[in-house]
């Protein structure tokens, strides 16, 4: 077995520290999803309104997924007795023989992957006959209610290898990058060149220093955490005990002390300036030591791969890993019974996750064993769009990462703690780790939007158009009730144009911090006594929003309209019938229908292929 492909043993940062018509090349033609290009804002959306908080919101693969027809290789599921025997070498040979572009088609069944994971690392498509109908099983991995695998292992890697990252050289830039430009220049651009994926940060750790916390019980406090103008630590002064452990908790997620940060692929390279792809999403300073490093050799992206129409289950080490991924994506599959992360994104660029029913994990619990979607190591540009999120711990958390992506048009419900599934958990969010910024959050139904500060905060996220419920489907409890909030050090976000609660359920609810509220803003929910972080308060944006508690749109910053969008430039195409903007606070029908939960309701959740 090759190196890239071994095995490794159970490690803390796997599971701990809640982890268009033309035919192509190789029977390849562009798929019919629409591209994800942003109209102009409206006047109730504007960058002026919002701050200089929008960016450019481009993410996934341009033209959509493409639509392979040429199937190189066709692997039989009796040929390894449907599930007795396994398949990963049958199946990893398919794989690696498979000329790029082209499909390694499973048959219907069920193919048993324990001896080792399955790595998608060229840019080919591994494709089953339908989810629920071609399953790839991992029986020694998680283990039902259980924190430790038989073994540490996924099911299916998209990418070079398991453990990849960026190798360096780094180079220092030479001035500050400018957000929403495409270049920046290094003091020495050596070793760089066209077609390369590179991340760019900056140290917001070793440039901060002790910030003092809000009154506590209504006095002044000593308590100080360990800060920057962007970033907010778990550290304190004096220690507490949610701290994280220091030094070791800069080095979760990202280069050490670097949490701002986004992958970016080199267009040019001149002199000392290097272009990209796509715009910068924040801006990087050079008195924060603000660098560039690449990716290479055995750590360089795989591009253009693809995982479809099937069912993964019983991962160790998460079920489905794109680790360095570029333009690959995960289409109509269903992931379940997984221990770490139902699909884990780590160190790569404009993946697409869609149309998919992840769900379900063994371990619903805090820590990070039961994750449905995690983004980290500064990926970046990712689309998640009209898939079913059920039944994890939490349905989703950002790390270190998430700049100028979108989560679009999803049903997102049912976070929980299995042992205390009265506690409201964390819905839709980009946060659970210092550093991530510049998401966008469009169209989902949840029943909350919250920012936590477990082990970090994130910044300029933007919550358009989306239902935040306040109730789970499945839980009854309402330990923590909000439909939007925002813990400290959540600065420089903006809600616009939701709509809040649930008709006729809000009897005993406030508004703004109350015990069961719209909003909570500025908390800490391991310092209940701590007052409201003041920079929360007075950098959030609210307007546009209708709530079932006041029964009114409110327009903090008296702007009265909002754009259809702030990604897409007309409707999509799986809205077929139904409205859309499916959510409108300002209509006479303020809310209609959501296609993935009307899929979850009907008892279909897996969308119809293309």
């Amino acid at each position: 077995m090759s190196k890239k492909r071994s095995s490794r043993a159970l490690a803390v940062v796997v599971l701990g520290f809640c982890t268009l018509g033309l035919r192509c090349k190789g029977g390849e033609s562009p798929g019919s999803d629409p591209s994800p290009t942003p109209p102009p804002a409206g006047p109730g959306a504007s960058d002026t309104t919002l701050q200089g908080r929008l960016t450019t919101w481009r993410p996934g693969i341009p033209g959509g997924i493409p639509a392979r027809a040429t199937v190189c290789a066709q692997v039989n599921a009796s040929s390894f007795g449907n599930g007795s025997a396994d398949a990963s070498a049958g199946i990893q040979g398919a794989i690696d023989a498979c000329p790029p572009g082209q499909v390694v088609q499973l048959s219907p069944g069920t193919f048993l992957v324990n001896r080792a994971f399955l790595l998608v690392d060229a840019g080919i498509t591994l494709r089953g006959a339908g989810p629920g109908v071609t399953v790839l099983r991992r029986t020694n991995g998680a283990m039902p209610e259980s924190y430790t695998p038989e073994v540490a292992d996924p099911v299916v890697i998209v990418g070079p290898q398991r453990w990849p990252g960026p190798d360096g050289p780094s180079a220092n830039l030479a001035a500050d990058g400018v957000k929403g430009q495409t270049a920046v220049t290094l003091q020495s651009a050596s070793g760089f060149s066209a077609g390369q994926f590179v991340i760019l940060d900056e140290d917001n750790y070793q440039s901060g220093s002790w910030q003092s916390l809000p009154n506590r019980n209504g006095s002044p406090t000593s308590a100080r955490i360990w800060a920057t103008d962007r970033a907010v630590w778990m550290r304190h002064n004096p220690p507490e005990p949610a701290d994280d452990p220091f030094p070791d908790a800069t080095e979760w997620f990202m280069r050490p002390g670097r949490p701002i940060s986004e992958i970016k692929e080199i267009a040019s390279v001149s002199g000392n300036t290097v272009t990209f792809t796509t715009p910068l999403h924040i801006g990087y300073r050079t008195s924060r030591q603000a660098q560039l490093t690449r990716y290479s050799g055995e750590n360089a992206h795989v591009k253009n791969a693809g995982l479809e129409d099937l069912t993964v289950l019983g991962g160790g080490g998460g079920n489905v890993r794109f680790e360095c991924a570029a333009y690959s994506w995960m289409r109509n599959v269903e992931s379940t019974m997984w221990l770490g992360e139902g699909v884990a994104i780590n160190n790569s660029f404009r993946v697409e996750v869609r149309d998919s029913y992840i769900h379900a994990t063994v371990w619903p619990e805090p820590g990070g064993g039961g994750y449905a979607i995690s983004f980290a190591n500064g990926s970046s540009e990712v689309l998640v769009e009209n898939n079913i999120v059920r039944e994890a711990n939490k349905v989703m958390v950002a790390r270190a990462a998430g700049a100028g992506s979108v989560i679009g048009y999803n049903y997102m419900d049912d976070g929980h703690i299995g042992y205390n599934p009265e506690w409201v958990e964390v819905g839709i969010n980009g946060s659970h780790m210092v550093g991530s910024h510049h998401m966008l959050f469009e169209g989902n139904y949840s029943f909350n939007y919250d920012s936590d500060n477990t082990h970090g905060n994130a910044i300029y996220h933007t919550v358009f158009r989306n239902h935040l419920s306040g109730f789970r489907r499945s839980f009854p409890g309402m330990g923590n009730a909000r439909t939007a909030g925002l813990m400290y050090g959540s600065w420089w976000h903006s809600f616009v144009g939701n709509v809040l609660g649930t008709e006729g359920r809000m009897a005993g609810w406030g508004y703004e911090n109350a015990e069961e509220a719209i909003f909570r803003l500025g908390y800490d929910p391991t310092q209940w006594e701590q007052a409201a972080d003041p920079k929360v308060l007075s950098t959030v944006i609210r307007d546009g929003n209708f709530d079932y508690v006041t029964n009114q749109v409110r327009w903090d910053n008296g702007a009265q309209s909002l754009p259809t969008s702030l990604y897409l430039s007309g409707k999509p195409a799986f809205f077929g019938n139904n409205p859309w903007p499916w959510v409108d606070p300002t209509g006479a029908t303020r809310l209609h229908t959501l296609p993935a939960k009307a899929r979850f309701e009907a008892g279909t959740p897996f969308a119809a292929r293309p």
